[in-house]
């Protein structure tokens, strides 16, 4: 059975594919921080990147070199399929924890 994802993971996953096009390390970033609200450490995303790389979840690519980037190339990356689908799968996972409660109620629950 393949290993879950963490939630960091997810939200990695999940602002590549709102980032479309050539995403890369600062704008999974910027999207992260503007969908939670939380800050987010740029070291984080690479680190997740490289581990989510290794599992063959995202394939990464270096672009045409830009000049606003002193001719320097950016790393950039897609979700592969099985990406696509183990984070479906995370998500059926949650939501069958989230089955048959109240969010209301949580607090009484404790």
């Amino acid at each position: 059975m393949p290993q879950g994802l963490g939630e960091f993971e997810q939200m990695v996953l999940l602002a590549i594919l709102h980032v479309k096009g050539e995403a890369y390390g600062v704008p999974i970033m910027e999207e992260i921080e503007r969908r939670t609200g939380r800050p987010v450490s740029r070291a984080a995303v690479y680190v997740t990147l490289r581990r989510l790389e290794k599992r063959e979840l995202v394939t990464s690519w270096m672009s045409e070199p830009t000049a606003e980037r002193g001719g320097k190339a950016r790393r950039c990356v897609r979700v592969e399929p099985e990406g696509v689908e183990l984070l479906s799968e995370s998500r059926r996972a949650m939501d069958r924890m989230w089955d048959d409660l109240d969010p209301g109620t949580l607090e009484s629950a404790t």
